[in-house]
């Protein structure tokens, strides 16, 4: 394991300054309250392409030579990794294709498209996407830049390490998301070059956790599908090359569900002001799961490329998991004054009505013959109870549905 040494990284972090900001860290109170620790977020999202592929991307190409980089560059990405080889051959002035899913949200694409590349949409997963990228490589003679396995692009994601070190020296703990493992690879290999004590947890979706099984198995193994809303982490196959760095300065790997990213999106808007995406999300999400307390804590923010549709719907949603919008049916007696009636037992708690669906063909029963569905707001779960309360105690039987917003 001699090619990513201290010497590498130094140089690669020189480089990578020509391009990247560097992220200063950001307390969290509410974090380091939620968990009892010290917890600092690495906002990767505020980079000038959205995310922390930049680095990697950017001194992959430094090192290659006049010939390699005029041949054009070809990566396969799923968003972010496309946007990094496509502002780095920009600033080389040489041609770049990117191959990116067919799901890839459009705000990825087009911000792809923006700094000059070509971009061609082929495939489900960004490993259908890769396959007809070397095929084009191949084909056409370009220059493939692998998005994570690779030990130069691993290098260039590692000075976020050098980063976070020089920022807190003592940090105990640095959350880092996985997809492929170029970022976990590079950020693991560099903490445990500077001071082994420092515990590097990786964090994937649930449900694309292609590196936990890998290193469970000893080998790399590819998963039969992934199903994920981390779009940028939905990998089936991890890094061959950068396998043994991982298996080797990885201290552990947690596994989230994709409805924990849903409400770390909102604790990220409501207490912070930031967009993530749902990518970047993964190591807030994993704060729970991680048993310590009163540890330095950084969680890396890989990316923040969310698309506006994709940010409506996961906002909607943790209002629903948060019990900020929830929807209550009553079955209510045919006659005049009841809409009137519930309507004002809801008002006394506060709750505030954004919809109602009123069905009066449920029943042939004329004293509990009309449905009524009331979607409402309220602060939260203490808030929703107590509204629930107030209609049983006002002789409905309140049933919680399935929100509808």
């Amino acid at each position: 394991m001699k090619e990513l040494s201290l010497d590498k990284f130094e140089e690669a972090y020189e480089v990578v300054k020509e391009v990247a900001s560097e992220t200063k860290l950001v307390y969290s109170d509410y974090f380091s309250a939620q968990t009892n620790n010290k917890v600092y977020l690495k906002p990767e999202n505020m980079q000038l392409t959205g995310a922390y592929k930049l680095r990697g991307a950017y001194y992959k190409i430094s090192t290659l030579s006049e010939e390699e980089r005029g041949r054009g560059l070809i990566t396969a990405s799923a968003g972010n990794h496309a946007q990094g080889v496509a502002y780095a051959a920009k600033c080389y002035g040489v041609k770049a294709v990117i191959v990116m899913p067919t799901t890839t949200p459009l705000i990825k694409v087009n911000r792809t498209k923006s700094y000059g590349a070509e971009v061609i949409l082929s495939g489900d997963v960004y490993d259908e996407a890769c396959a007809y990228a070397y095929q084009l490589a191949e084909e056409k003679g370009y220059t493939f830049v692998h998005p994570f396995d690779d030990l130069d692009v691993a290098t260039g994601q590692g000075t976020i390490a050098m980063e976070i070190i020089k920022e807190l020296p003592l940090v105990d703990y640095i959350l880092v998301p996985i997809g492929g493992g170029g970022l976990a690879t590079g950020v693991s290999t560099l903490a445990k070059l500077l001071n082994p004590k420092i515990k590097v947890i990786g964090v994937e979706p649930a449900g694309a956790n292609c590196m936990q099984e890998s290193i469970r198995a000893g080998k790399v193994l590819t998963l039969d599908r992934v199903n994920t809303i981390a779009d940028g982490t939905a990998v089936k196959t991890p890094g061959e090359n950068i396998f043994p760095y991982i298996s080797k300065n990885l201290d552990d790997i947690i596994t989230v569900e994709d409805e924990e990213l849903v409400v770390a999106f909102l604790d990220m808007v409501e207490n912070h002001k930031m967009i993530v995406e749902n990518s970047g999300l993964l190591t807030v999400a994993a704060l729970k799961h991680l048993d310590v307390k009163n540890k330095k804590i950084v969680a890396i923010l890989s990316g923040g490329n969310m698309d506006v549709i994709t940010m409506s719907s996961v906002v909607q949603q943790g209002l629903v998991l948060r019990d900020r919008i929830f929807t209550v049916s009553v079955l209510l007696p045919d006659k005049p004054g009841e809409l009137t009636r519930v309507s004002g037992i809801i008002a006394q708690q506060n709750g505030n009505v954004i919809k109602l669906e009123h069905n009066q063909f449920v029943s042939i029963n004329r004293s509990a013959a009309v449905e009524l569905r009331i979607t409402l707001e309220a602060y939260g779960t203490e808030h929703k109870e107590q509204i629930i309360k107030a209609l049983h105690e006002n002789g409905y039987q309140p049933r919680v549905v399935r929100a509808s917003i």
